[in-house]
């Protein structure tokens, strides 16, 4: 049975169904409210070849990005210059994002990290609260040069390091072990986890065998602050980059992988964690120019129903991997002298509201995600995954509307722009144009 349920999730993770039932509805229930929505969910990542653009910053201060973490594979490959954290600091400001901070683990030492710390906030009183301690560790084998690295070494230099920043300050918090392709299938024995595969694209074990996330947090959890991981489904899922279709089919996969990752969490913590999603898109290889690819409209729409989904699951932190790309590097929000198509994605959330609220679909390839804005408003998300246009019935409940809503379109015609005003109400059909993500911001009585 163990064997079934794992074929079942993988063919869900390649083949969604691509036809609803007769008469799909929305449903939103406005008066279930599931908490807030952390501002940290719209998210990015800098590094030494990720700046923003002086040309581009009212672009960027304009996506009210809540969360910017300076990281990636540099971390582990040189020591940090303090000229770097300067202009970091210096960016991060400018756009109203809360810094974090990696440190040096391959290769570092606790002195260093614990140096970094005294400079950023006691020197210089940069405030930086939120930190981590290297980056994908479950690399440094394959990517990184190191001879040997497990789980145990992992779990035991993160700690000294740890120890040493925080008696520098007491008050920063720790997001890690930034571990990447860590995809559980199957939780339901603790003893016998189901992981996305090798030859899929998973990463979960060490060589001795060793599960990098069990190994760490049940040495570390009493001092984590939350469990970071990173996701990039392709191209480890086929070796190559995503076609359209992979992109419509791979964002159910969050549904099943962070519940699975909470139950990871709480039986080897002892205790629940909050989760950081801190590095994700569709593809951990570059590409550029086409359809699909890294700096495609289609990936954008993907991050879309992603984040989306991350929201509902109710991660704390997502960073998109990263602010910024060249001409020649499919990963940025931002270009060298323009936006992405990504740069919409983020945009549309900017109308979404503080705190969630209940809503689900019965189309696959039509998603639906509700909050009630700071003023009130009812604000809706509606993707359409699908190649052709589709009409659903709203079934709205516990919210009255007191107009017409404002509506903003982003489709491959339609850059994240305002649109004519539409009623939404209980029973009122909502048509969406194939492959586009709509928001509906409904006034309320």
């Amino acid at each position: 049975m163990k064997k079934l349920r794992l074929i079942l999730l993988l063919v869900l993770f390649s083949a969604l169904p691509t036809v609803a039932q007769d008469d799909p509805v929305l449903t939103v229930d406005a008066s279930a409210s599931r908490g807030a929505i952390s501002p940290y969910v719209y998210g990015s990542n800098m590094n030494l070849y990720a700046t923003i653009p002086l040309d581009l910053m009212d672009e960027a201060a304009a996506l009210n990005l809540g969360y910017m973490r300076y990281g990636g594979g540099d971390t582990d490959r040189m020591d940090m210059r303090t000229s770097i954290i300067d202009l970091y600091m210096y960016q991060v400001r400018q756009i109203g994002a809360e810094p974090a901070m990696s440190v040096r683990l391959l290769g570092g030492t606790p002195e260093d990290a614990a140096e970094l710390v005294r400079y950023t906030n006691i020197e210089n009183d940069y405030d930086i609260r939120f930190w981590s301690i290297g980056n994908e560790p479950n690399l440094f084998v394959a990517l990184m040069g190191a001879e040997t690295y497990t789980a145990d070494d992992l779990a035991r230099d993160w700690r000294a390091i740890a120890d040493a920043m925080r008696a520098v300050d007491p008050e920063i918090q720790f997001v890690g072990p930034d571990i990447t392709q860590y995809v559980v299938l199957d939780a339901s024995d603790p003893d016998n986890l189901a992981y996305l595969p090798a030859n899929l694209g998973g990463a979960p074990l060490d060589a001795e065998g060793g599960d990098w996330l069990q190994t760490f947090l049940n040495i570390n959890g009493d001092i984590l602050d939350y469990v970071a991981i990173h996701r990039y489904p392709y191209p480890g899922l086929t070796g190559t980059g995503p076609t359209v279709e992979d992109l419509r089919t791979n964002a159910a996969e969050w549904d099943i992988a962070i519940p699975n990752l909470r139950a990871v969490i709480r039986q080897a913590a002892g205790r629940d964690i909050p989760i950081a999603v801190t590095e994700v898109n569709s593809n951990s290889a570059n590409s550029v120019g086409g359809v699909s690819t890294l700096d495609s409209f289609y990936n954008a729409l993907w991050l879309g129903d992603v984040l989306g989904r991350l929201i509902e699951q109710q991660i704390d932190i997502v960073a998109h991997w990263d602010i910024q790309g060249g001409s020649n590097r499919g990963w940025g929000i931002l270009g060298s002298f323009d936006v992405r198509p990504t740069y919409y994605t983020y945009l549309m959330y900017t109308h979404f509201g503080t705190e969630l609220l209940t809503a689900d679909s019965t189309d696959p390839l039509v998603t639906i995600y509700a909050a009630r804005r700071d003023d009130g408003a009812l604000t809706l998300i509606v993707i359409n995954l699908g190649d052709a246009e589709a009409t659903h019935t709203l079934a709205l409940t516990g919210f009255a509307p007191s107009g017409d809503a404002e509506v903003w379109r982003f489709d491959a015609d339609t850059d994240a722009a305002q649109i004519d005003p539409q009623p939404i109400s209980h029973g009122a059909p909502i048509t969406v144009p194939a492959a586009s993500m709509t928001v509906y911001v409904v006034p309320g009585s």
